[in-house]
């Protein structure tokens, strides 16, 4: 069972994941307005992905006895300067989500809640990925088209990202 603590951090962490989701959506939505379909692509995936941590965490907290209680979601930013500026907003926003992660392992460990220890442990680990990921695409950016991003090679990184699969639901364990 959860403790009351617990199950907030955990509650307040769903809602960060759905922001998230939200944000990336926004992003996906701008670049499909400037007709870089790629990029749009690797976001409308990374959105994919938020819902399948935010779902996960539900999962989670119902499977220990707890309540999820859903707050409203912030509405994210809509616009951006270059598909640079949209990378850099993603990558120091997963900075932040592994800060948050940080926080709740923190919590687990102050509540010697060894089992949402453990469960945290996939988040520890998929945070890295996340922010390795979106490091990548703003060095890659960066070396197509410059300190703007906005350089002729910003195509062919679009065409790059256009390849990102879109995730596949993890299965209930």
């Amino acid at each position: 069972m959860l403790s009351e603590k617990m199950e907030k951090a955990l509650n307040k962490q769903i809602n960060a994941e759905l922001y998230s989701a939200y944000l990336y959506l926004s992003m996906a939505s701008y670049f499909e307005s400037v007709d870089l379909e790629g990029c749009a692509n690797w976001m409308k995936a990374q959105t994919q992905e938020e819902m399948i941590h935010a779902m996960k965490i539900y999962d989670f907290v119902i499977e220990r006895g707890g309540r999820v209680l859903l707050d409203a979601i912030e509405a994210p930013k809509q616009e951006w300067d270059s598909a640079l500026a949209v990378f850099e907003h993603a990558y120091e926003h997963e900075k932040y989500v592994t800060s948050l992660i940080n926080d709740l392992m923190n919590l687990a460990i102050e509540e010697k809640d060894h089992a949402t220890q453990i469960f945290l442990q996939w988040f520890v680990s998929e945070q890295v990925e996340e922010e390795a990921s979106a490091s990548g695409v703003v060095q890659k950016l960066k070396l197509a088209g410059g300190p703007d991003g906005k350089g002729g090679g910003l195509f062919m990184v679009d065409r790059e990202l256009g390849q990102r699969p879109l995730p596949v639901p993890m299965p209930q364990e």
